[in-house]
């Protein structure tokens, strides 16, 4: 079982950066793909991001050349560095752990972005 404890939501102007982080342990998968996701009230949940054991990132196109995200292989951590906010990001943002058909969820951390 992996467990995923995010941090770092909250409240910011439009325009404005927050950075998400997230700590992975238990059974971390040596493949796995660590990433985000988000899910605005009243819509399905969407990946933001993500990123390999290599390295290797995929972002959805409408956070493209804003938001960056990391990971810290060694302490099993995944960060989301978000700027230029704008209210269409507000959503509840979940970090992820995927392997093999496999997603493991943490319990999300609210970002909400004011107009």
């Amino acid at each position: 079982q992996v467990r995923l404890v995010e941090s770092g939501g909250g409240f910011v102007q439009t325009a404005g950066p927050l950075r998400l982080s997230c700590a992975a342990s238990g059974r971390i998968a040596p493949d796995a793909v660590l990433g985000w996701y988000r899910q605005a009230l009243g819509s399905q949940r969407e990946l933001v991001a993500d990123i390999t054991i290599g390295g290797i990132t995929n972002y959805r196109d409408s956070v493209k050349g804003r938001f960056t995200i990391s990971r810290d292989k060694a302490k099993n951590t995944v960060a989301l560095q978000m700027n230029n906010l704008k209210p269409e990001d507000t959503a509840v943002y979940y970090c992820n752990h995927r392997t093999g058909g496999m997603y493991s969820w943490g319990t999300g951390t609210q970002v909400t972005v004011a107009s």
